[in-house]
């Protein structure tokens, strides 16, 4: 989730989003199983394999909220405007493991198995 409490416009420092990025994710963590990934590690990767996405950047008035999905690749970048600018990126915690092959995935869920192909 990504906040906006002040009014963020294209000088503002925007975050900048890889639209469609989250498909690309499942697809290089599959490999790793149960297994943990550290974070920079695995930055080096989603970098480059996202790197044909169509990048947006999430501008908005203050009180504007952003729902992604957590695979979604952004950053931050460099601050042109003239005030600051207040977000904030609180943590939305699941309330269990992905399960992939219910028959009532999550939206979570349903983009990891379209990244994955399963769908």
């Amino acid at each position: 989730m990504l906040f906006l409490f002040s009014d963020i416009g294209p000088h503002d420092a925007p975050t900048r989003i890889r639209a469609g990025s989250h498909l690309d994710i499942p697809p290089l963590l599959a490999p790793s199983g149960d297994d943990s990934v550290e974070f920079f590690e695995f930055a080096r990767r989603a970098v480059p394999a996202t790197a044909n996405r169509p990048v947006a950047t999430a501008t908005g008035a203050a009180g504007d909220v952003y729902l992604y999905h957590p695979f979604l690749v952004h950053a931050a970048q460099r601050h042109r405007g003239h005030q600051p600018k207040f977000m904030a990126q609180p943590p939305l915690e699941p309330v269990g493991e992905l399960e992939l092959e219910r028959p009532d995935p999550s939206p979570v869920e349903r983009a990891v198995c379209r990244g994955l192909d399963m769908a």
